[in-house]
């Protein structure tokens, strides 16, 4: 490698190398960030802390379906059950879900608590 350092107070402050070299050389570093994420995303999914996603869901939500449905048919669950476990009725979880009607918070809250998303996935 060819590297001209330039000294201040006699310690090298700066270094000159030729275009090729630095090209080459943030190529590698780009590399070695990329090599990170990989790293770091695979130890997540290793860790069980986050889930990978069907994409026939990512497109049902992408196409406007709603997002309480989506992922109540993604867990395996019907309307009822859904509906026992955050103790409300079965026709408000379909009124929930065709839009007739809009939860509190609190309904949101026990919504994402049941299927195991954040409140923001179900908004």
């Amino acid at each position: 490698m060819n590297v001209q350092f330039i000294e201040q107070n006699g310690h090298p402050e700066y270094a000159v190398l030729p275009v090729s070299e630095y090209w080459e050389l943030l190529k590698k570093a780009e590399m070695l960030e990329d090599e990170a994420a990989y790293d770091n995303a695979k130890a997540e999914l290793a860790s069980e802390k986050d889930e990978l996603v069907p994409e026939r869901v990512v497109d049902a939500l992408l196409d406007g379906d709603n997002p309480i449905k989506v992922w109540r048919n993604f867990r395996g669950l019907s309307q009822f059950e859904l509906a026992k476990r955050i103790s409300k009725s079965q026709s408000y979880m379909a009124q929930l879900e065709s839009g007739q009607r809009k939860g509190s918070i609190e309904v949101y809250r026990a919504i994402s608590t049941a299927l195991d998303v954040d409140v923001d996935d179900l908004i």
